[in-house]
């Protein structure tokens, strides 16, 4: 006979659905508002096929290290996304037509970070740092 723990049963539904960390690069000439529109279109695309976006996060106008279709620079945006694989093809494909998107990316991850990302974390060091200096 196998006993199975109340425990193995949550977390059993709790890996049911797959997380992804997805990330796309918009062309630079885009202002703010057009790519928090390009992020709002990727959260209605996951959301009106059975998934559910975490977080969204803009990491804003960042150099790239080599031109990408003719950009030196790109806007970066990080979707945390829940959902089941044929959705993240389905945004993928979506992403790949749209003109504005001039790279993405997409990984599944175990679990999503808890709190800012790694990114943010750095730019809001660098702005304490900035302001360290303006004060001397």
């Amino acid at each position: 006979m196998v006993r199975i723990s109340q425990r193995s049963v949550i977390n059993e539904k709790e890996a049911a659905v797959p997380l992804y960390e997805h990330v796309f690069l918009a062309r630079q000439d885009l202002s703010q508002a057009q790519v928090d529109a390009l992020a709002a279109t990727a959260t209605e695309i996951v959301e009106a096929n059975q998934g559910k976006v975490t977080k969204t996060e803009t990491w804003g106008l960042k150099g790239l290290a080599y031109k990408i279709k003719r950009n030196r620079k790109a806007h970066f945006v990080l979707l945390n996304i829940e959902a089941p694989a044929g959705t993240v093809a389905e945004l993928e494909r979506q992403t790949q037509i749209n003109e504005d998107v001039i790279r993405y990316m997409t990984v599944r991850v175990e679990e999503h970070e808890a709190g800012q990302s790694v990114q943010m974390r750095k730019q809001d060091r660098e702005r304490t740092r900035r302001r360290e200096r303006e004060e001397m």
